[in-house]
């Protein structure tokens, strides 16, 4: 049996899973990761699996959410990012987000230990070598310019970039808590959290229409050998949503629904900011759907009229980084290898999946893929029913090409959702006709039922208890 080892370029979150279940499975891995050789503009640390952008994995709800199916999916199938998440989490609501200096830590300190992972600190300037018969490329969005002038050259089209923007990151002592309250929409309780999650700054209408105004008016970053490049709608800079309507942040962002002042419960906030914890100790807290393109002092003046932050001192301030992607439903086949090179397979987000667990989430698949054919397999794809297999249907062939623009390219990044799935019968309660937010959650229920166990079966493993008494 051929054991020659599977490369994977790229130490991030689909990269290190790769690895991980590549390893697993039994098979050798060369594990190649560039920093702290050659750095970039948005990584500090050289350890695996750094988070640069938000420290959440969004919703944690496996039973209506769809990331938080894939969640689900991600730890039955062994998964060493939901693993080192969960045990490094902090609390966020109904969200898993976890403390990113411990959470890196624990990815590389078990990649480092795993008897079938080799580590080397090296650039891949361009495509691997012919001798390295299978390859994942797991660069990211901040793929190197030698490596990603290569992938363009060897599949015959551009690659397509947007921009990230990281939001800034708030010391808490200097939050003031006279004026902000713990609380998270609606109380609602998540893993690790108590349902006072979240740091609140309420703003009146007036203090709101000046912010935006201060938002509208402040000094911007701007990279003009990159205009023209689109956002990626969940992650816009705070600026441009404002741009979009002056009403756009209080229905996006800064929305006030489900949140009461805990210091004057009987006026309602115009708007409000909310902060998250970022770290074990709750030291630093992120301001929430605030990633920006505001130059760094323009930021600490602007964010320091939002009422409690007034003093503020910024741990990180928020910035930019590009993000880019390949065209993968025409290039990629249905395990994510290389049309035009058996053997080669591309994973995280330069498949043009959005999100950390997205991201994760086909690297889990392509080191299982890979692993496959080198123990002689066929790789066994998972159902469309399951979030693995709703992701890379997307990914591989699930977009609608225009036929009104000749072509312009479709497939933009996407974050798992439930339109991703195959529709499925919601059950009917006897005597009773479901309607709007009750169809709506019975439907999901259903959708993340079947998912749950058909990716039980893709794995192999014994129904769950639930599923056994249905």
């Amino acid at each position: 049996m051929n054991k020659n080892p599977i490369h994977v370029i790229g130490g991030g979150l689909a990269g290190s899973e790769a690895a991980w279940q590549a390893a697993e499975a039994g098979v050798p891995v060369v594990l190649h990761e560039m920093r702290p050789i050659r750095g970039t503009d948005a990584h500090k640390t050289d350890g695996l699996a750094e988070l640069v952008c938000s420290n959440s994995f969004r919703s944690d709800d496996a039973q209506t959410n769809a990331v938080g199916l894939l969640h689900a999916e991600m730890r039955l199938a062994g998964s060493l990012i939901m693993s080192a998440g969960d045990a490094h989490q902090v609390p966020a609501g109904g969200a898993l987000a976890v403390d990113r200096d411990g959470f890196s830590g624990a990815v590389t300190k078990k990649l480092e230990a795993h008897p079938l992972i080799t580590i080397q600190r090296e650039e891949v300037p361009g495509l691997p070598p012919a001798d390295w018969d299978q390859a994942i490329i797991a660069t990211g969005p901040l793929t190197a310019p030698g490596l990603a002038q290569s992938i363009a050259e060897v599949t015959g089209a551009d690659a397509l970039a947007f921009f990230d923007a990281i939001a800034p990151i708030v010391h808490f002592d200097t939050i003031d808590m006279d004026i902000c309250w713990f609380q998270s929409r609606y109380d609602k309780v998540g893993p690790g959290g108590t349902g006072k999650d979240y740091i609140n700054c309420p703003m009146d209408k007036d203090q709101y229409l000046a912010f935006v105004g201060a938002l509208l008016e402040g000094q911007k970053t701007e990279f003009k050998q990159w205009e023209g490049t689109p956002y990626f709608d969940g992650c816009l800079p705070i600026e441009i949503m404002a741009e979009r309507g002056v009403e756009t942040l209080r229905h996006g962002p800064m929305k006030p629904m489900g949140l009461t002042n805990a210091h004057n419960p009987s006026v309602k906030a115009y708007a409000v900011v909310q902060l998250r914890q970022d770290n074990a100790l709750g030291t630093l807290y992120n301001m929430v759907g605030f990633q920006t393109k505001l130059k760094h002092a323009e930021q600490v003046r602007v964010f320091r009229t939002i009422p409690g932050l007034e003093n503020a001192e910024f741990a990180r301030l928020g910035g930019l980084h590009r993000n880019t992607y390949i065209n993968s439903p025409t290039l990629l086949d249905h395990s994510l290898q290389l049309k035009s090179r058996p053997g080669l397979r591309f994973a995280g987000q330069i498949t043009g999946c959005e999100g950390y667990v997205e991201s994760a989430a086909i690297g889990l698949l392509a080191g299982r893929f890979a692993a496959a054919e080198r123990l002689g397999h066929a790789p066994a794809l998972p159902p469309m029913t399951t979030a693995f297999g709703a992701l890379l249907n997307h990914i591989t062939g699930g977009h609608i090409v225009s036929d009104d623009e000749p072509g312009k390219r479709s497939f933009q990044p996407m974050n798992i959702n439930f339109g991703l799935f195959p529709p499925v019968e919601a059950p009917k309660a006897e005597g009773k006709r479901l309607r709007g937010k009750d169809k709506t959650v019975t439907k999901r229920r259903a959708v993340t039922s079947r998912a749950l166990a058909d990716c039980r079966k893709w794995l192999g493993l014994a129904s769950s208890a639930a599923e056994a008494a249905e």
